[in-house]
Order: C-alpha cells, then sequence, then structure tokens
C-alpha cells in the first residue's frame, strides 16, 4: 500500500501530463497501481495489521488487578504468573508492567557511590497491623543495604525501641559477617535525641551511643528533608513492600520472617537494577573490607522494664502474670527481656525467670516460689495469738446470801 507521500506524487506527475507507462516507470510501481492511485479522490489509508496473539494475553487482566491494587514490581509480578503456568519470557512482562503502571515524574538527583566496606543505609518503615493472640499490633520493617554491593538484610518486628533497633543491628552483623566504617541513618529518636549541625555534635540515644562505641563504627545522619542522601535505603524499604510484603500470604508473625529470608537470598542473588550487577557477586569484594563480626567482643543487648511485684507475688507482662518467690511480695523488680524469655532481678539479686507466654490472661506458676509460705504464716498466727477486746462472757447471776438461821427459823416454824 503506498504511503500519504507516494500518493500525492503520483497525482502531481498526472497532472504534469505523464503517461500511466512513464509514471510506472519512474516510480517503480505498476501501471495498475498508477491507475488506480491517479483517479482517487480518497488518500489510502493504512490497513491494520492482525495483531499476533501473545502468551501474556491470558494473564494482562490479572496483571492489571494486581497493579491496581499495588504497585508491585514486574519481577513480583513474573513470579505469580510464573507459579500460573507462564511460560513466555520476564522481558514482554516487564515492557506490559511499564507501559501499564502510572505514570510518576520523578526529580534528577546526583547519585553518590561508596567504596566497599565503607558505608551501610539503615531504616524503618510501618507495614501496617498484624494481628497476635487476637490483638492487633504494629508491623515495622528493618531494613539494612551495604552501599557497594547493595546487598541488603531486612526483618520485621513489633516493635521500634532502642533494644529492638540495636537487636537488628546485630542480626544484619551475623548475616553479612561484618559490618562497614559507617552507617547513615534517618533522624529518628532511637538514634539521636538532638541532632547538632554535624553528627559527631548530636546528642546521641545513651543506648545506642553506648553499642555504636563498643563495635567502634561511625553513626552518620542524613540532612534534614533530603531523603535522596540515604535513596539505597529508600528504594531498598519500597522493594521489600512491594516485591515482598504486599499482596502476600503469611501463617503467623514468624512465618513473614520466615518467608522474608527465602526472599532476601533469591534478591541478592539477582542482577540488582543499579549495578546490573549481583550483589553476592560483589559482596565477595566488599566482605573483605567489612570489619568481622567474630573478632568483636559479644554485645549483650538487654531490654529492661520495672513492675511491681503484687502481694500474692506475681508480676504482670503482657496481659500474663508471673510467679515470684513469696518473700519478694511488695517489692520493686526490674525485668532483662530478651526474644522469649525474661529474669527478674529485686535490686542486685537475680530472683527467677520464665519463658513467655503467648496469648493473654494465663498464669506461669512455680511451685517452689510458695514453699514454706503457709508453715510461715500458721508459726506467725501461733506466736502472735489474736487479742480481742469485743470477747463476750458470760457472768455469774448475782445470789443473795443469808444466815442460816433464816433456814432455821422456817423449820421451826413448821413444826409449830
Amino acid at each position: 500500500m503506498l504511503d500519504m507521500e507516494e500518493f500525492f506524487v503520483l497525482r502531481d506527475l498526472f497532472n504534469q501530463g505523464w503517461t500511466i507507462s512513464g509514471i510506472a516507470r519512474e516510480t517503480g510501481h505498476s501501471r495498475v497501481t498508477v491507475r488506480k492511485y491517479i483517479h482517487s479522490q480518497v488518500p489510502p489509508t493504512p490497513e491494520k495489521r492482525s495483531r499476533r496473539p501473545s502468551k501474556l494475553d491470558d494473564y494482562k487482566e490479572y496483571i492489571d488487578q494486581r497493579l491496581q491494587e499495588y504497585p508491585l514490581t514486574a519481577a513480583r509480578i513474573y513470579r505469580e504468573i510464573q507459579e500460573q503456568g507462564f511460560e513466555g519470557k520476564y522481558t514482554i512482562v516487564k515492557d506490559y508492567v511499564r507501559e501499564t503502571r502510572p505514570k510518576v515524574g520523578v526529580p534528577a538527583v546526583y547519585r553518590y557511590e561508596t567504596k566497599p566496606g565503607v558505608q551501610a543505609q539503615v531504616d524503618w518503615a510501618e507495614c501496617g497491623y498484624v494481628e497476635i493472640d487476637g490483638t492487633q499490633r504494629k508491623l515495622y520493617c528493618f531494613t539494612m543495604v551495604l552501599g557497594y554491593s547493595r546487598m541488603r538484610y531486612a526483618e520485621f518486628t513489633l516493635r521500634v525501641d532502642v533494644h529492638t533497633l540495636i537487636q537488628c543491628h546485630l542480626n544484619a552483623f551475623q548475616y553479612f559477617g561484618g559490618y562497614p566504617q559507617e552507617i547513615l541513618y534517618d533522624n529518628m529518636k532511637q538514634i539521636v535525641l538532638k541532632r547538632g549541625l554535624k553528627s559527631s555534635d548530636s546528642d546521641w540515644n545513651s543506648k545506642f551511643e553506648d553499642f555504636y562505641t563498643h563495635y567502634g563504627f561511625v553513626p552518620r545522619l542524613c540532612r534534614p528533608y533530603r531523603p535522596q542522601t540515604k535513596g539505597k535505603i529508600e528504594n531498598t524499604v519500597g522493594f521489600v513492600k512491594r516485591d515482598f510484603f504486599m499482596g502476600g500470604k503469611f501463617r503467623s508473625f514468624s512465618d513473614i520472617n520466615s518467608q522474608l529470608q527465602a526472599w532476601l537470598s533469591r534478591v541478592n542473588s539477582t542482577v540488582h537494577g543499579t549495578t546490573y550487577e549481583i550483589p553476592q557477586d560483589r559482596f565477595k569484594e566488599e566482605s573483605l573490607h567489612l570489619q568481622n563480626i567474630d573478632q568483636a567482643p559479644p554485645y549483650y543487648n538487654v531490654r529492661e522494664e520495672t513492675r511491681k511485684i503484687s502481694r500474692d507475688a506475681y508480676i504482670s507482662y503482657l496481659g500474663n502474670r508471673y510467679s515470684v518467690p513469696y518473700r519478694f511480695a511488695g517489692r520493686t523488680s526490674i525485668l532483662r527481656i530478651s526474644d522469649t524469655s525474661f529474669t527478674v532481678f529485686v535490686g542486685s539479686e537475680e530472683v527467677c525467670t520464665h519463658e513467655i507466654l503467648p496469648g493473654r490472661g494465663r498464669v506461669s506458676r512455680n511451685k517452689d516460689h510458695f514453699k514454706g509460705l503457709l508453715s510461715e504464716i500458721l508459726k506467725q498466727n501461733s506466736a502472735h495469738p489474736i487479742k480481742g477486746s469485743n470477747i463476750l462472757k458470760f457472768e455469774d447471776p448475782d445470789v443473795e446470801h443469808r444466815s442460816l438461821a433464816v433456814y432455821d427459823a422456817f423449820v421451826e416454824g413448821d413444826q409449830r
């Protein structure tokens, strides 16, 4: 079929007096074609080609629905439709997702790259709510990414206190086998109480300061209102949400973290979208520059809470009651809490340890905590009898005392 330009060339030559044969020789078109278009008053319209069926056709409705629900990554969509039987390549899925996803303008920023072993970035994100033991709890996600290799670590938590933050760091250090020279943070209260003009002049959270001093890494604070300063971790947080969490199916809180570990293994062994290299491959070079976690002395991370011991020798923790030796009833105690248990201290004395019970309204009673209590109560009662001031006493009745002579008189009178 002729295009618009060729159509007007044929008509122009014909209007100049050229013959049909001459126009055919000049343009290379057949005389039939020339005759057809020089007498046509309507320009040629291109015929629509019949679209070839695509392997993706049966999955487009599902993809559209998923993208309306969540801003999922193309890689996530590709894995999901593979599980449904899709046999095509990742490229056509990526192209379709790019065309279908709403376009959002992003301002240009300067990308800052770090050398191996120099920097990591950390962030915490809220991920809605999760129901545990019939109670809704906020769900948070801790993430750390190494600046050079882009190796990622993440875990979900139910708290955002400094104790949990430190424990997440320890878990990340174990995952990487080491830690970098410096770590970049947002201005979160678990890290810094008051930000100085320079990071080193800031008023740090005392517990976190003890932690980073122990390992010797340098905490850095990103500039206020400049989230792109830590763009690597911002991207990682969004990636965890879109590629793992959103639309996922989980049986329990522990199952979320179990599935997350499998996800980390997969993404850390997949080509990164910025470096175009596999993070695990680049990590081989970065790990040589990290501070070895095994060479550092262990850090004991303990969360403490205060509890008053009741008169019946119990303390309360997360809606459950736990017994304490009865001699400490009425005292104030300190709970040193780990992930699965806690130890009770009164003063400097370690009193007892309990496994943390799931659910609410349950009681953990150690019978040894009450051994000797009954006999001590009986002993105290016998040593100090109850002295009542309102005890009813029966008094003897008043009886008139008479001389025996009176009775003698009665006897004599009867005889007369």
